[in-house]
């Protein structure tokens, strides 16, 4: 009988992603595949440390106590194979992670048919190659993670998700717009458009997901243990679309910050997120010293490609 997973947030999360294996990684390509087998075997039994997305996968699974229906699914994506993944295996049995699911593919690399069968909609990865993959196929919101902050506490057991406005929750028009018209002709069209919703991007779908999720749980929805938030450069008059968006697509939003260009790192950690998704790597290379932190890539046909 197949399952029903209409009503469940399902995340596909790399090993190198949830695990820090950069030591492992690094022995890899320098050493072969034969060296890494046999540093995987010889080290099996000794937990690896938490990596990039740890504490956001962490905090989701604790969700999954406290709602009266499951809401939550990961699914561990990995290129080891099921003998050298048995270190993967041990550690999420060492920090008590519920992960039932999980895709060894022996080296082979990710495809969209992985996607569509585990019935992804969010996928996290360390591999550039895979995350872009995802994003051309329109599959799935897909972010590349950033290295671990190097002090990052988690220090909250509640789900706190950042997201950046423009090429992440919607298109990548304005954004454009901006880039090659500049911010006159930007907040210009904003203001003759504010009624007008803003297009889709790749982490619409998601955010919906997550918001229907988030009025579902037993607490009110202000006082739920699922917080989002969006930390953008934009600023006045471009706020007010945003906002008349979000309440077209009936998506409420805990915390908002319009920073008008300003740092975004100190925002984010007073929100306490346990991650943040931004297109942008100018912006990711500063808040990832301080908070765990993906980029969401832009699509190999985009014209922000050329004028990046």
């Amino acid at each position: 009988m197949a399952i029903d997973l209409t009503n469940v947030l399902v995340i596909g999360v790399s090993s190198r992603a949830l695990f820090d294996l950069e030591e492992e990684n690094l022995i890899f390509e320098q050493k072969g595949i034969k060296e890494y087998r046999k540093h995987q075997l010889e080290t099996e039994d000794i937990p690896l440390k938490p990596g990039s997305a740890f504490y956001l996968i962490k905090n989701i699974l604790g969700l999954n106590q406290i709602s009266k229906n499951k809401i939550f699914e990961v699914v561990i994506m990995s290129k080891n194979s099921p003998e050298t993944g048995m270190r993967i295996l041990n550690s999420l049995r060492n920090y008590k992670l519920d992960i039932t699911r999980m895709a060894m593919t022996g080296g082979e690399p990710l495809n969209a048919n992985l996607i569509d069968a585990f019935s992804i909609d969010l996928f996290l990865s360390k591999n550039e190659a895979d995350v872009q993959m995802v994003i051309d196929k329109n599959l799935c919101a897909a972010a590349t993670i950033f290295p671990n902050p190097l002090n990052y506490q988690n220090i909250d057991n509640r789900v706190k998700i950042a997201f950046d406005a423009d090429a992440v929750l919607f298109s990548e028009e304005s954004e454009f717009r901006y880039k090659t018209e500049g911010m006159e002709s930007f907040h210009q069209f904003e203001r003759e458009h504010e009624n007008e919703p803003l297009r889709e991007g790749p982490f619409a779908s998601l955010i919906k997901k997550l918001s229907k999720i988030q009025s579902e749980l037993p607490t009110s929805i202000e006082l739920s243990q699922l917080r989002i938030a969006i930390v953008t450069a934009r600023n006045a008059p471009s706020h007010l679309r945003v906002i008349k968006t979000l309440r077209k697509w009936g998506v409420y939003v805990d915390e908002v910050y319009f920073l008008g260009g300003l740092s975004k790192h100190k925002v984010l950690q007073s929100f306490g997120a346990q991650i943040f998704f931004d297109d942008q790597v100018t912006h990711l290379n500063d808040t990832c010293r301080w908070i765990p932190s993906g980029q969401v890539p832009y699509s190999s046909s985009s014209p922000l490609r050329k004028i990046v």
